[in-house]
């Protein structure tokens, strides 16, 4: 008879999963996997990322913006515990750096962007806290969604509206139209949202979490001009980006605080292709 001595070799794993129980690796991954994916808890961590302070734009391309983009287009139809959390990682880690930098920064050129709610206040009135939590939520995920997909970033959300910031004016258009009509395509038990959305270009400074200036100011003024679904830029952000790219028409515009010269155009992007 021959003797079989005790092999010193650790088991294989899949001579387990090979029977009808798997073993318990793949059991945990497993668990993982449905974890990750589950609705709520993706919700809960979107929620929690939503009140992470956002830092502001840096006058160069950050490596952790692209590695955010990257961790936000990753299967983006599947939802992830996992992508939430490490967006969020990435907020804390960029707002970090920028108070190293100090409170208060030299100017920067760039391009604001303000977007609200039209007919929101009179709908939330007639239904419950739910729907409204709800309908806010998801038009606070298109906008983030669309302004970080163009290379800008949320400043604060402002109850139904956003403030963000871009480094580019033909981004900032692309991103603005783009929240637009996103919003539109919203259902929340009947209603339609309306957004409506202004941009101007200046040099606002940098305070802390905020952005703070004349061009701040007249950036809310042209948003507040705006009606439902619809996009008004200053001459200014028209001229920093590619006006061929755009249909635009000027639009009669006065606003306390606001330069007289300032003009102000309604725009819509071309699609010819």
């Amino acid at each position: 008879m021959t003797r079989h001595e005790p092999s010193d070799e650790p088991a294989d794993p899949t001579d387990v999963d090979r029977g009808e129980t798997r073993g318990p690796a793949r059991r945990a991954a497993d668990a993982l996997a449905r974890s990750d994916a589950n609705s709520g808890a993706v919700r809960a961590a979107r929620a929690a990322r939503g009140l992470l302070p956002t830092a502001q734009p840096a006058p160069s391309r950050r490596a952790s913006d692209r590695l955010a983009r990257l961790i936000n287009e990753s299967r983006p139809d599947q939802p992830s515990v996992v992508r939430e959390l490490g967006l969020g990682a990435i907020q804390v880690w960029q707002t970090l750096l920028a108070r190293r930098g100090g409170r208060h920064q030299s100017p920067v050129p760039a391009t604001i962007l303000f977007t609200d709610l039209v007919g929101f206040s009179t709908w939330a009135l007639d239904v419950g806290d739910e729907q409204v939590l709800r309908l806010l939520a998801s038009v606070n995920e298109v906008t983030e969604s669309v302004v970080s997909a163009r290379g800008g970033s949320i400043v604060k959300q402002l109850g139904d509206g956003t403030m963000a910031v871009f480094l580019d004016g033909t981004e900032a258009i692309e991103a603005a139209y783009e929240a637009i009509c996103g919003v539109s395509a919203l259902t929340i038990d009947g209603y339609r949202p309306q957004l409506r959305a202004g941009l101007h270009t200046g040099t606002p400074r940098s305070v802390g979490d905020d952005f703070i200036g004349v061009d701040v100011n007249i950036a809310a003024r042209v948003a507040d001009a705006a009606g439902a679904g619809e996009l008004l830029v200053s001459d200014a952000t028209l001229q920093s980006a590619d006006a061929s790219r755009y249909s635009s028409r000027r639009r009669r515009f006065k606003a306390k605080g606001v330069p007289r010269e300032l003009e102000v155009y309604a725009v819509v992007p071309r699609y010819d292709d």
